[in-house]
């Protein structure tokens, strides 16, 4: 219904703000993340990227500070047993970016810090999630030729090259770092050693 709203932040609660456009007020309930992003300030203009959840009776509008915490957003509400409340509480805990790159590597124990989301919960979220985030970083990167500095099968070393667009950076930026990182087996091990590179 709404793709984006922007106008006066007119008051910020624990989980929403109320958005003054041309006097009236649109209640949109948001992440931790989004409430203290600098943008978001008492009396200012802000945009919210924003999503209708209509289900059972509820029409709630939920809005994000960034289009990459939406997109999160709109991922994780299509994982059974989390809805709109559970994906904002995830969305809470990270930013999207380490967020993505915990899901992409399985990274439980910073998925269930979200405000009742359980081991199983964040399994499931890793698991159902985890190529589809692939995909949106490969969509997003189509474009970007790239000739691998050496052959990456390894699945370890796909994800990490994975991990690495979702942190923003391009395919041919991420295949050449794990590539000069070797396998060393573990996915977040050769993320950091590949960070390095990158740095």
């Amino acid at each position: 219904m709404f793709s984006y709203i922007t106008g006066k932040v007119a008051e910020k609660a624990t989980n929403f703000v109320v958005v003054d456009v041309n006097g009236v007020g649109f209640k949109i309930f948001t992440s931790l993340n989004t409430l203290q992003d600098t943008s978001v300030v008492s009396g200012e203009k802000a945009t919210f990227y924003t999503y209708m959840y209509i289900k059972e009776g509820i029409m709630d509008l939920y809005g994000f500070s960034t289009k990459e915490e939406l997109t999160l957003f709109e991922l994780l509400i299509t994982v059974s047993g989390v809805g709109a409340k559970g994906a904002t509480a995830v969305l809470s805990v990270a930013n999207p970016s380490k967020l993505a790159l915990s899901i992409v590597t399985g990274d439980i124990a910073t998925i269930k810090q979200a405000s009742g989301i359980g081991t199983k919960t964040a399994q499931r979220i890793s698991l159902e999630l985890k190529d589809k985030i692939k995909n949106e970083s490969l969509v997003s990167d189509a474009t970007d030729a790239f000739e691998p500095s050496a052959p990456i099968d390894a699945s370890a070393q796909s994800e990490a090259v994975s991990a690495l667009m979702v942190l923003g950076y391009s395919a041919n930026e991420a295949q050449k770092a794990v590539a000069s990182v070797g396998d060393v087996g573990n996915v977040e091990e050769i993320v950091k050693l590949a960070l390095k590179k990158l740095f």
